[in-house]
C-alpha cells in the first residue's frame, strides 16, 4: 500500500543547528550535508535526513512533565548500550534520571539542546 506522501525529512528546533548536528552526525555515523546559518541537514545518502532547524527561544522538553511533554524522541539501535551510553555521554548527552526501560533494552538520554533520545538493544 502507497501513503500520500514518502518520508524526507526529520528536523528537530535548537538554539544551535551546527553542534547539535555535529552530536547526531556522530552519534549515526552519518555527514553534515548542508549547512547555513538556520539550518544544518545530516545524512547517509538515503532518502531520509536530520535537519537542525534554528530556533533561538527553543525551550526544552522536560520529560515526564506533562506541562511540558516531550512531544518527538528519536530511538537508536546499538549493539553494545554500556559502549554506546559512555560515547553519547562524551559527545555531549546527558542520561536522564527517569529510566523507564532499563529491563527493555533501552535508556532514556538528552542531547546538548534537551531532546529525548533512546538508545536501544535489540532482542
Amino acid at each position: 500500500m502507497s501513503g500520500i506522501a514518502r518520508m524526507r525529512s526529520i528536523v528537530l528546533d535548537c538554539p544551535d543547528p551546527k553542534a547539535l548536528a555535529d552530536f547526531y552526525a556522530a552519534l549515526v555515523g552519518w555527514k553534515i550535508v548542508r549547512v547555513d546559518d538556520d539550518w544544518v541537514t545530516v545524512s547517509d545518502g538515503g532518502p531520509i535526513r536530520l535537519c537542525f532547524q534554528l530556533a533561538p527561544d527553543h525551550k526544552p522538553p522536560v520529560w515526564t512533565d506533562p506541562e511540558h511533554p516531550q512531544q518527538f524522541h528519536l530511538d537508536v539501535t546499538v549493539d553494545d548500550l554500556a559502549e554506546a551510553e559512555a560515547a553519547v555521554l562524551a559527545l555531549g548527552a546527558v542520561k536522564h534520571a527517569h529510566q523507564p526501560g532499563a529491563d527493555d533494552g533501552f535508556t532514556v538520554f538528552l542531547d546538548p539542546a534537551g531532546h529525548p533520545f533512546c538508545l536501544c538493544v535489540d532482542d
